[in-house]
């Protein structure tokens, strides 16, 4: 599962930098833009009908003040009226076509300022009395102040619809970001967490749907996980039996060649068992630790000295810690394995505070499995023909988890050094916690960018 994970995380950051942005902003941006449309369209649609509506009342008070200096012109037989007159040159052609029909008419002409309001009607001699006159400015003005007020709602309406989008995507904003905390728990080997407890709230929505999705497909991993563990646990312990009295009946044959042989596979097959069932232990998330407090270097040169006086130790400064010597000699053995096996002399340790560092002066850590973290089964060898099993590192990986330390993989290079050069070396750190892991136990780290096992 974890390697799952890191697999998932790897192909996101090989994706390359991606513009973020939350999701309040983005339903508070949709929210604002439909908002915005909306508004503009019905300002247009208001502004266009109140327009039409001022126009044909300025028409028809234009159309009822020719009606009354007509019948003044037919009464007196002279135009009388203010604004009415006979035969006007400046008569649209359009408008005098109209009333050559006998028809009264009125026609808006409109030239980019005021309209000019015209109303024409043929008189009974066959004379055009016409009226022409502009758009009433308090009409304008009204207009204006109109279209003032419609601007004003549309900002109004904007700013509300944003602030509303901001509330309604923070909620949903919050609820998201504590399902990928406690999605992000889960991942961290913590099973109790669930991701629909966690975001809580009273409202059902999709958001609820997905949380529930995630604690499922949680559920199922982990059984299939412990599943897979109990299996592995169960061939390993009944494997224990048969490969110790085969180990015994081989120590019974006559010294040899082919005695030496089958001795040494045997043991090969005795470790690999021990190791398989210490890998299930670890991932079981059972195992607690034993503390002590042991003063780091003098417990690490003595350890270090009796596995093999060549390999040098030093200390620059020395601390006490509360940890588990056992599980700490552990962690200690196989990582001067690996870099025994691995790696070329000369080997050497360092402890400074509470951090143990391991280097050997090899060609380093592939770099795959420096971003993918210790893997069990899976050595520096692509075809598998190397020494070892793979579950060196990963036991150390697994113990150092128990004890609450982090344990990281590094290569060393000169500075500038591109990455196809070969590495001057390799270093395995180990970081003990400043305090001691609780009697509950500690759950995994994830192992950073530049974690890995060979």
């Amino acid at each position: 599962m974890r390697g799952l994970i890191r697999s998932i995380r790897r192909s996101i950051r090989h994706r390359g930098p991606q513009l973020r942005t939350g999701l309040r902003w983005k339903l508070s941006a949709a929210i604002a833009l439909v908002g915005a449309l909306v508004a503009i369209a019905l300002s247009l649609v208001v502004h266009n009908a109140a327009r039409v509506s001022m126009l044909d009342n300025a028409r028809e008070l234009a159309n009822e003040r020719l009606q009354i200096g007509q019948r003044n012109y037919e009464l007196y037989g002279r135009a009388n009226f203010p604004d009415v007159k006979v035969n006007d040159p400046r008569l649209p052609p359009a408008l005098r076509v109209r009333v050559d029909a006998g028809r009264r008419a009125t026609d808006v002409i409109d030239h980019g300022g005021a309209p000019d309001i015209w109303a024409a009607v043929q008189a009974k001699d066959g004379r055009v009395l016409s009226l022409h006159g502009t758009f009433p400015n308090r009409s304008s003005d009204v207009l204006k102040d109109l279209d003032q007020a419609l601007v004003i709602g549309s900002i109004a309406v904007v700013l509300g619809g944003s602030a509303l989008g901001v509330l309604i995507g923070g909620q949903l904003s919050r609820r998201l970001r504590k399902a990928a905390a406690a999605a992000n728990q889960v991942a961290q080997g913590e099973p109790d967490v669930r991701v629909r407890e966690a975001i809580g709230g009273v409202v059902r929505d999709e958001t609820d749907d997905l949380a529930r999705a995630v604690d499922a497909m949680a559920d199922a991993l982990q059984q299939r996980l412990e599943a897979e563990r109990r299996v592995t646990a169960d061939i390993a312990h009944e494997l224990r039996t048969p490969v110790t009295g085969l180990l015994t009946a081989a120590e019974l044959l006559p010294p040899g060649r082919p005695t030496e042989l089958v001795l040494d596979r045997a043991k090969a097959m005795r470790t690999l068992v021990e190791d398989v069932l210490e890998v299930a232990r670890l991932d079981s998330a059972s195992e607690r630790a034993e503390l002590q407090d042991i003063m780091l270097g003098e417990f690490v040169a003595r350890r270090v000295a009796a596995k093999d006086p060549a390999i040098e130790v030093r200390v620059v400064h020395e601390s006490e810690v509360t940890t588990d010597p056992r599980r700490l000699e552990r962690v200690l053995f196989n990582l001067l394995a690996n870099a025994a096996r691995h790696g070329e002399p000369p080997i050497e340790v360092t402890v400074e505070g509470r951090v143990i560092r391991v280097r050997d002066h090899g060609p380093g850590f592939p770099e795959k499995l420096l971003s993918e973290g210790p893997s069990r089964f899976r050595t520096g060898s692509e075809d598998r023909a190397g020494q070892g099993h793979g579950l060196g590192l990963t036991i150390a990986a697994g113990q150092a988890r128990v004890l609450g330390a982090r344990l990281t993989f590094r290569n060393v290079r000169s500075a500038g050094a591109p990455e196809h050069i070969r590495a001057e070396g390799a270093v395995a750190v180990l970081w003990l916690p400043e305090h001691a892991p609780t009697a509950t136990g500690s759950y995994p780290m994830l192992p950073g960018p530049t974690q890995a096992s060979r």
